[in-house]
């Protein structure tokens, strides 16, 4: 796959070391996550909405109310800048300037558009929820005509992109190395529990085999 290539808006220029192009990267990062946040503006005044979303090959998807203003902001081509973001491990430094994080990111340029022929809406919706709840689709009723009508599905191209990730111990300054301070990392993951039964569930209904196999894969 050939690499992004750094734009404008997308340069690292502090410390640009930890700035990744290629795809692998990018595309990593994006399929392990479940939230992005969606920045554009309308009158001036920025705003940014968390969304859940889903990737396939070279475009991002999420959706939204139709009559949502996210929705109708960028259906009418204003630009976005969608990111995701994964927190691994807080860094413990000798001194407070040099704490850190160890993250994953990826940051999003470019104008997305709406989804318009219902095959290929209907066909997105389904790829979320597969994306979202491997072996889920199968166990649904289908979207009903009204409930399509009222969902948005937009797709943003990824033709600009940059992942910027961190790793690593703490950097401390070299006389600081002498002091009687802890320093090192604390990992940070995100775990799936056992599923709980909706209250109104009824009886003798137990999880499904692929959500059993999701707690095994995503946990």
């Amino acid at each position: 796959m050939e690499p992004y290539q750094p734009t404008k808006k997308t340069r690292l220029r502090r410390l640009p070391k930890r700035g990744h192009y290629d795809r692998e990267t990018v595309y990593a990062i994006l399929d392990a996550g479940m939230v992005c946040h969606v920045g554009y503006a309308i009158d001036g005044q920025p705003y940014v909405t968390p969304t859940s979303y889903w990737r396939e090959g070279d475009t991002l998807y999420w959706h939204g109310s139709s009559a949502g203003q996210m929705v109708r902001t960028l259906e009418a081509g204003a630009p976005c800048c969608v990111t995701v973001s994964h927190l691994d491990a807080l860094v413990m430094a000798r001194s407070g300037f040099h704490h850190s994080v160890n993250f994953r990111s990826v940051m999003a340029f470019g104008h997305a558009h709406k989804v318009a022929d219902p095959e290929a809406k209907l066909a997105a919706l389904d790829a979320f929820i597969e994306r979202l709840y491997p072996g889920r689709n199968a166990e649904l009723r289908r979207p009903s005509a009204k409930e399509l009508r009222v969902t948005t599905v937009l797709a943003l191209p990824l033709t600009e992109a940059v992942a910027k990730v961190r790793t690593g111990h703490p950097v401390d300054d070299e006389p600081d190395y002498a002091l009687p301070v802890w320093a090192g990392l604390i990992p940070v993951e995100m775990k799936f529990g056992k599923p709980i039964d909706d209250p109104l569930l009824t009886p003798g209904i137990t999880p499904s085999a692929a959500l059993k196999r999701y707690r095994r894969k995503r946990g």
